[in-house]
C-alpha cells in the first residue's frame, strides 16, 4: 500500500470499518481524559493507541487546537521537506502527508510510511506526556487568537456534520469558553502543552506570526528543523503556502471528503484565513466577558500573546 492508495481513507473507514459503519458514526461521541472526541474519525482503539504511541526521535509533531492553523502547518513542512517542490502537496492529500495521530486511519499510514515521519495531533498534553518523556522527537505548536479560533470553530460546526450542531453563536460561545466543545478547552491545550515546552523538544510560534511575516516564520522554522533552504527555495514554499494557494488546491481544502461529511455549501472549510475575524460576530458584551475569561485562565501561563 502507497501514501496514494490511502486518498480516501479518512471518509471510508479502515479495513475493520465499512463504509456505512464509518457514516453510522457521525452522530458518536467518544469520550477519552475527560475530552470529547468525534467518532466518525475516533475510537477508544485509536485514542489509546495514540497515547501509547512509540515516537521516533526523526519525527515531527505538529501539535494545535482546532483551527489554529494546522492545515497551514501540514502544508509548509511538506513544502519544506521537499525543498520547496510543490509535488507531494499538489498530489497527496495533507492527512495522507501528515497523519493525525489518534485518528483510526493512522495506522494503515504508519505502515505505508517511510523515513521521517511527520505526525498531527490535537490532543491535550496529559493525554501524550508519557509517551513523548525522553523523546528527541521535534513538536511544533501553533497557536491563535482564541476568538478567532471561536469564530472559525463555529462555523465549522456548521459544515462539519461529524460535530455537534452549534446552534446559536452565543450558545457555541459559552461552550467554548467553558471547554465543553470537542477537543475541549482552548486555554488547557495552549497551557498544557506550552507550560510544559522545556521538557519536550519544542517550537511555538502563533497563526498571527506566520501570517505577518511567512518568510521570517519559515526562517525560524527550518533553523529548529536543522533544514537550511536556499533562498528560492523559500520563495517557492512562500507562494504555495498562501492562502488563495491553499484554497485552490483540493489535496489541502478537503472537497475530497463527500457532502455527507463536510458541506462545503454551508461554509467552506479555507474560509478567510486572516485575523480580526472574531470582531464581525463579537458583540461589546461577548467581547469584555472573553476577556474577563481569558485574564482569569491564563494567569498561570508565561506566554506573551499579540494577536494584533
Amino acid at each position: 500500500m502507497d501514501l496514494t492508495s490511502l486518498t480516501m481513507l479518512p471518509q471510508t473507514g479502515s479495513h475493520s470499518t465499512s463504509h456505512s459503519d464509518t457514516m453510522a458514526r457521525l452522530d458518536i461521541t467518544e469520550s477519552f481524559h475527560q475530552t470529547d472526541f468525534p467518532g466518525h474519525l475516533h475510537t477508544q482503539e485509536s485514542l489509546r493507541f495514540a497515547q501509547e504511541f512509540e515516537f521516533q526521535d526523526s519525527d515531527t509533531l505538529i501539535v494545535t487546537y482546532p483551527k489554529s492553523g494546522t492545515t497551514w502547518m501540514q502544508e509548509i513542512l511538506t513544502l519544506v521537506s521537499s525543498r520547496g517542490d510543490p509535488t507531494p502537496a499538489k498530489t497527496i492529500p495533507n492527512w495522507a502527508r501528515a497523519p493525525w495521530l489518534e485518528q483510526y486511519y493512522f495506522r494503515d499510514i504508519l505502515r505505508a510510511s517511510q523515513g521521517p515521519r511527520l505526525i498531527t495531533t490535537h490532543l491535550p498534553y496529559e493525554v501524550l506526556a508519557s509517551a513523548l518523556r525522553g523523546s528527541k522527537a521535534k513538536v511544533i505548536y501553533v497557536a491563535r487568537n482564541p476568538k478567532d479560533v471561536a469564530v472559525s470553530y463555529y462555523h465549522f460546526h456548521k459544515m462539519a456534520k461529524f460535530l455537534p450542531d452549534p446552534n446559536t453563536f452565543e450558545e457555541f460561545l459559552d461552550n467554548f469558553m467553558e471547554g465543553t466543545v470537542h477537543y475541549g478547552s482552548w486555554f488547557d491545550h495552549v497551557k498544557g502543552w506550552t507550560n510544559h515546552r522545556n521538557d519536550l523538544n519544542f517550537f511555538y510560534i502563533t497563526y498571527e506570526e506566520m501570517l505577518h511575516n511567512l518568510r521570517a516564520s519559515l526562517e525560524k522554522l527550518c533553523g529548529f528543523l536543522q533544514c537550511p533552504l536556499l533562498p528560492e527555495e523559500l520563495t517557492n514554499i512562500q507562494r504555495h503556502c498562501s492562502f488563495n494557494s491553499m484554497k485552490e488546491n483540493n489535496m489541502v481544502n478537503y472537497t475530497l471528503i463527500p457532502s455527507e461529511i463536510m458541506d462545503h455549501s454551508k461554509s467552506q472549510f479555507m474560509r478567510k484565513g486572516k485575523t480580526g475575524d472574531w470582531k464581525e460576530l463579537f458583540s461589546s458584551k461577548q467581547n469584555n466577558h472573553f476577556d474577563d475569561i481569558f485574564e482569569e485562565e491564563m494567569l498561570d501561563s508565561e506566554l506573551e500573546f499579540i494577536w494584533e
